[in-house]
């Protein structure tokens, strides 16, 4: 089979059968839907994307987009009575929508591992940090406890905490919060998976912290060769270590892209709008930050045509379309996709004469 380039995966279009060669983890039609009283939450409707090892794709969107659910849908940690997935998750050649539960926990910090957004609520308080370190290295190695204790101070270590020797018979609240970001990453790579997902890796942290635990990630990722999905909602985040970026909204892909396109040629109205709303400190503006006007759409109740168009100041220039028919996504530049009625041209002059001025 023909290897397929990320673009070309967007809408799952690869052939089944197993993951595109070169490919470690590939996402086809990935949906996730909840159950509840008041109606079908559709957190997650039809998504697709691939990862190579040593590159980091960034996943973007406000809160309420689906970028949090699709990576527990990765990792194999919703509850099946609750949740119904469907689609395929190709982890290096591995099925794992469709795997028993076993099988994927086998799998989950071994090969794959994941940096969570709050370390304090994801580490157990009546532990030490290197004791749940130590047990999630001996779920997926026959080793002592002596020894996993060792590689546990090493891990800290190597994380930049300091003292790890005495600071690994802490519990997390007597860490920083800078800290216990760090002891968390050193839980995730406890084991070297080949697959990090980062889920809002800096929030709540100062900016130094931040710079150091993107600096962090991004020099394990050179040691370890490993693939990252960095999640957030920080654009400078993703500026600073992504190769790629998806953009979500309403459980969808509205763009995907290369970071220098998505940066300086993106071409959805809402990546436009996300880019507005971004402090920039490179360069004076002459204008107030650019808020995107509502909120984002009810998952029960997603609009009709395109989900964005409640928000969107440019829904009239396409007729009815907006409200009646969904975009496809589609590549409109190699490498480049979106889901827009827009023409392209269009698209490029509203973007050159409107939109990057004022950014």
């Amino acid at each position: 089979m023909a290897r397929k380039e990320p673009a070309e995966l967007i809408n799952g279009s690869a052939e089944s059968g197993g993951g595109a060669p070169g490919s470690f983890l590939e996402v086809r039609d990935l949906k996730i839907h909840f159950p509840t009283d008041d109606g079908l939450v559709k957190s997650v409707d039809g998504l697709s994307f691939q990862l190579e090892r040593g590159r980091t794709l960034g996943i973007v969107g406000e809160s309420g987009s689906g970028k949090s659910v699709t990576s527990l849908g990765v990792l194999g940690l919703h509850n099946r009575r609750n949740a119904k997935v469907s689609g395929e998750i190709w982890l290096d050649g591995t099925e794992l929508v469709g795997a028993p539960p076993g099988q994927v926990r086998r799998l989950r910090g071994q090969k794959m591992a994941m940096i969570f957004q709050d370390p304090l609520s994801a580490m157990h308080p009546f532990y030490t940090v290197g004791s749940q370190i130590v047990e999630a290295y001996r779920v997926h190695n026959n080793v002592s406890k002596s020894v996993a204790r060792k590689h546990a101070v090493d891990m800290l270590g190597r994380v930049g905490i300091p003292k790890p020797d005495q600071r690994v018979d802490d519990y997390p609240h007597q860490f920083s919060g800078g800290m216990r970001q760090r002891a968390m990453i050193a839980m995730a790579l406890s084991c070297d998976p080949e697959l990090l997902i980062a889920d809002e890796p800096t929030t709540a942290l100062d900016v130094t912290v931040q710079a150091q635990i993107l600096d962090l990630i991004r020099d394990l990722q050179q040691e370890f060769n490993s693939a990252i999905i960095m999640i957030t909602h920080d654009l400078g985040v993703v500026a600073e270590l992504a190769d790629d970026i998806l953009v979500m909204y309403a459980g969808r892909c509205a763009e995907y892209a290369s970071v220098d396109d998505a940066f300086h040629r993106p071409l959805h109205p809402y990546t436009w709008g996300l880019l507005g709303s971004m402090p920039r400190l490179d360069r004076e503006r002459s204008e107030r930050l650019l808020p995107i006007k509502g909120t984002p759409p009810s998952l029960i109740n997603v609009p009709q045509g395109c989900a964005f168009n409640p928000r969107c100041a440019y829904r009239d220039l396409n007729g009815d379309k907006s409200t009646t028919e969904r975009p496809e996504l589609l590549e409109l530049e190699p490498g480049h996709r979106a889901a827009c009625h827009l023409p392209l041209d269009k698209r490029r002059e509203i973007w050159d004469s409107e939109i990057r001025p004022k950014l």
